[in-house]
């Protein structure tokens, strides 16, 4: 018979897999930073830096105020261990990932990424080309260096081919980020960008890799269904669901049922079950733990939707919005901005949630404070709406 496990159960297995429940380091450096994202496998990266840009995030959910210089080191330093490329989306990975994702970078180069890129590939194949032996003449290059090129339309096909044909080659995995100036990628070629033992891995086919990808996954959800383990680095269905099948034959997946999932879960091997998990966390929008919204809401009875992109008057809670995880559940949510200029992280909304309790103002006082200064902000301060700002303002 499939072993049933509590929806309690499922949601502590989830916190361990994801590095929560451990007492944050005193002095986090590069080692813990390379640590963790070797845990969770991948880590989102997004441009918007409204509080800081996310990638730094999952970081201080975990490890508390580590110095961001760490993570910028490991992904874009001299002696780096993590590197971009597409893996749940664009993404920061450990190194050692890279051949796990050249069957993507194959499939790329025949055509299948974005449909308007993958058009371009074709019309513009030659000039494409051209790009890439400018590159490889030239040495490392930014977007900048082609903004003389023709420009598309309006919208996002407003980047100049110059830019399509970087995007389009990146994809391809025939240049990859050598470094960044402030956000703004450099590019090289794969072979000179990374290093020399990663390049020289073999590479493995289509089902092996794929089957990595789910394990890595795996262990970083702990129990999951497999459409959890397909997300996690954007599988293909028909793929994943026969990689899920292989690992489960295998014994490395075990089938168990979730009280109150529609779906089959899974159960990693060797994942954790601890008693209890506790802790304060604030969650980037686009952490690890919450980023499919389905597998939040099955965990935490949380719904919790990404709301940058919707118009103002149309949202519900706010701009960029970090739900608060109080021990096990997730007790509130806050729309935060580092204003910079004033010195201050704004609460600009502050909203309980139905497990909210009377401890969570100070608690959420305590990682708000943490956070400011992690930022190098002088303080925090309620500005916005809530039902919960009157109640965060009168803790602070």
């Amino acid at each position: 018979m499939t072993e049933q496990i509590t929806p309690k159960t499922a949601r502590r297995i989830a916190l361990s897999a994801q590095g929560f429940g451990r007492t944050s380091p005193a002095a986090a450096g590069r080692k813990h930073v390379r640590d963790l994202v070797r845990k969770l496998g991948v880590v989102q990266i997004d441009s918007v830096n409204v509080v800081t840009r996310t990638h730094y995030l999952p970081g201080f959910s975990r490890l508390g105020d580590y110095p961001r210089e760490a993570l910028e080191a490991e992904a874009w330093g001299g002696r780096r261990n993590l590197f971009e490329y597409w893996g749940h989306e664009a993404s920061l990975m450990p190194m050692e990932l890279q051949p796990l994702l050249r069957w993507r970078m194959a499939r790329a180069e025949a055509g299948e990424m974005w449909t308007g890129l993958s058009r371009f590939g074709r019309e513009r194949r030659a000039y494409i080309d051209s790009v890439l032996k400018e590159i490889e003449r030239r040495g490392p290059v930014t977007g900048a260096d082609f903004n003389d090129a023709p420009r598309g339309a309006p919208g996002w096909w407003e980047w100049s081919d110059g830019k399509r044909a970087l995007e389009w080659l990146f994809w391809a995995g025939l240049i990859t980020t050598k470094t960044r100036r402030g956000f703004e990628r450099v590019y090289d070629l794969t072979e000179r960008a990374l290093p020399d033992r990663i390049i020289g891995l073999p590479t493995p086919d289509e089902a092996d890799a794929q089957r990595e990808l789910v394990r890595i996954a795996g262990r970083a959800l702990g129990v999951a269904t497999a459409a959890d383990l397909r997300d996690y680095f954007r599988l293909p269905l028909t793929d994943a669901k026969a990689r899920v099948a292989e690992l489960v034959e295998a014994g490395e997946l075990t089938p168990v049922s979730v009280k109150g999932w529609r779906q089959p879960a899974y159960l990693a091997a060797g994942a954790k079950t601890p008693r209890k998990v506790a802790g304060a966390a604030l969650l980037s929008p686009f952490d690890n733990l919450i980023w499919t919204r389905d597998r939040t809401e099955r965990l935490f009875g949380t719904r919790v939707r990404l709301e940058i992109y919707t118009p103002a008057h149309k949202r519900t809670h706010g701009y960029y919005v970090l739900p608060f995880l109080e021990d096990e559940a997730i007790t509130a949510r806050v729309d935060l901005k580092a204003d910079r200029q004033a010195g201050v992280l704004r609460v600009q909304a502050a909203w309980r949630e139905p497990d909210t309790t009377s401890g969570t103002p100070e608690r959420l006082v305590g990682e708000l404070r943490r956070m400011a200064g992690w930022l190098v902000l002088d303080g925090v301060k309620v500005v916005g709406k809530g039902d919960l700002a009157e109640a965060l303002e009168n803790a602070l």
